[in-house]
């Protein structure tokens, strides 16, 4: 590691990554000059672990651990200079700035895939995060970022999925449902309707078959086009007076379903 031999353009660095995290941002299909932003000492480690490049690094005075190896710049600075630097709230104890990988290819990310989750208009970085650590832990191949949904590589959709997105096969899709039928995929469009079929019914149905689940905003769901289009709308039982599930539960729910059937 290394102290910078330009503060300034370091400082610089780090302000401008401030503001946008609900936004739905992609980086271009190359990676050309993106930055990936890896949270606290353990997601900082782990990033590098899966093989990233550390080009700077953010820490707190108040850090008092032992730093990652490598040749990058560090940064020291007080936990208020650094809020005010990043506007990032209480920010842990580092903050790693890492080159981002290009954007993986939707046909390859399924190639190999039984069981996929499809997110379409997860604007919020944190169900993103903790949708796609539950799709690990539970065994999901593959997750499609569908349109309106978050970042898995933005800062907080990252720290949350505490470093799932960096090992988990994921892609941008503009198009999922055709892109699942193309390589042979049924696609199931989670639903709070009462009319919609539970769940476990429609994955015995489809026993040894290709599977998707499609999941949609907190609140409004998925688009009324998409549940049009998909092969059959499904929905996990509730007790009677229980309208909906927050959409990170509820994709974890269905993920165990799917997974252990």
């Amino acid at each position: 590691m290394r102290t910078p031999t330009d503060e300034a353009t370091l400082r610089a660095m780090f302000a401008s990554l401030r503001g946008g995290e609900r936004r739905v941002r992609r980086p271009p299909p190359d990676g050309t000059g993106a930055i990936m932003l890896a949270e606290g000492a353990r997601l900082v480690e782990r990033t590098q672990q899966a093989g990233h490049r550390l080009n700077a690094l953010l820490v707190s005075t108040k850090f008092n651990g032992a730093l990652p190896e490598g040749d990058h710049d560090v940064l020291l600075m007080e936990p208020d200079a650094i809020q005010a630097l990043t506007g990032f709230g209480a920010m842990r104890e580092m903050l790693g700035a890492f080159d981002r990988p290009p954007d993986a290819d939707a046909n390859t990310a399924l190639c190999a895939a039984r069981r996929v989750l499809v997110l379409e208009g997860v604007a919020n970085p944190s169900n993103v995060g903790t949708i796609i650590r539950s799709a690990v832990a539970l065994g999901m191949d593959a997750t499609l970022i569908g349109p309106g949904a978050a970042d898995p590589f933005g800062r907080r959709a990252l720290r949350t999925s505490m470093g799932a997105a960096l090992t988990h096969p994921w892609a941008p899709c503009p198009d999922p449902i055709a892109t699942c039928r193309a390589n042979g995929i049924s696609t199931l469009a989670l639903t709070p309707a009462a009319d919609a079929r539970p769940l476990t019914d429609a994955l015995d149905a489809r026993a040894g078959q290709c599977v998707a689940l499609l999941v949609g905003a907190e609140g409004p769901g998925l688009d009324e086009a998409t549940l049009g289009a998909a092969d059959e709308r499904v929905t996990i039982p509730m007790h009677p007076g229980v309208d909906s599930l927050n959409v990170a539960a509820a994709a974890a729910i269905a993920c165990f379903l799917m997974t252990s059937r």
